[in-house]
Parts: C-alpha cells; sequence; structure tokens
C-alpha cells in the first residue's frame, strides 16, 4: 500500500471496480423491476440507466486509452488478448446502446420486457468480459510500476465515488 493507503496493485483495483460495475447494473435492474411495477419514476430510471451507461464506457474508453496501451508495452504476449478485450467493449458498447434506446422509449414500449431482456444481454457480456479481462491481464496489472496511476486514478480505475 501507498502511504495514503491505495492500493499499487492496480489489478486489484480492476477487479474492485468490476464489481462496484455490477453493483450498479444490479440497483439498474432493481430500477427498471420497480418502474414496471408502477414504482420508479422513469425519470429517475434514465438518469440511472444514463449514470451507469457512462460509468461503463469511461471504465472501457481507459482500458483502452491507457490501461491496455501500457500493458501490450510491458507485456508484447498479452496483445491477442487485449485484442479480444477491446471486441468485447465494442459489443457491451453496442448493449449499452440498445438499452439506453429501450429505457428511453420504455413509456411508448409495445413490450417493456424488452428491457429487461437487453439487461440480461449486458449482464451476460459484462461477466464474460470481466471474468476473462481478470483472469488474463490481473497480474500483469499489479506488476505495473505507474506512480502516476497511484497520485491520480485512471479513468478505468474510478467508480462512482472516486470519479473526478
Amino acid at each position: 500500500m501507498t502511504s495514503d493507503g491505495r492500493l499499487k496493485a492496480f489489478g486489484n483495483q480492476l477487479a474492485d471496480v468490476h464489481l462496484w460495475l455490477r453493483e450498479q447494473l444490479a440497483a439498474l435492474r432493481e430500477d427498471v423491476d420497480a418502474y414496471l411495477a408502477g414504482g420508479t419514476r422513469l425519470r429517475d430510471l434514465r438518469t440511472h440507466c444514463l449514470t451507469f451507461c457512462s460509468a461503463l464506457n469511461r471504465h472501457h474508453t481507459g482500458e483502452d486509452d491507457v490501461a491496455f496501451p501500457e500493458v501490450a508495452e510491458q507485456f508484447p504476449r498479452l496483445r491477442p488478448v487485449l485484442a479480444e478485450l477491446r471486441r468485447d467493449h465494442r459489443l457491451v458498447e453496442d448493449s449499452l446502446r440498445r438499452l439506453d434506446a429501450l429505457v428511453g422509449e420504455l413509456d411508448r414500449a409495445e413490450d417493456p420486457a424488452e428491457v429487461r431482456r437487453e439487461m440480461d444481454t449486458l449482464a451476460a457480456l459484462m461477466e464474460t468480459h470481466f471474468v476473462y479481462e481478470e483472469k488474463r491481464i490481473r497480474a500483469a496489472l499489479d506488476t505495473l510500476d505507474k506512480p502516476d496511476w497511484e497520485a491520480v486514478a485512471p479513468d478505468f480505475l474510478l467508480t462512482g465515488d472516486t470519479a473526478h
């Protein structure tokens, strides 16, 4: 640990961010269910959806722009894995766009359950991606010596509580 208590093991921080994103998706799913049952206001649901989508997009963009180039430079053998993870990011991004559109039209939807199905798709994509990513690059991230990441966490290591 550093003097301010932050972990130097960036792979551990990555796993923490993944856990937080899973929790945020579960909370969003609860909001969708509450809305469909006549509870949560649509405006609140849309706001929560936008917040979640933005956080997940920030995380993946940060990986693509900051983490993956660093890992690729220091661990060239992982470049094919990083390319696969980038492809996953595009699949997740497509699902996020569909989810955002579905939530945006939820009050006029012919089949409101379609939102739940897209969330199931997104959850499955996220889970397989997160597990694969942690299995394949976590150890490499844990060995990186990046003092600037310790001073100010890059976007891929931020949660809602730590976002700038």
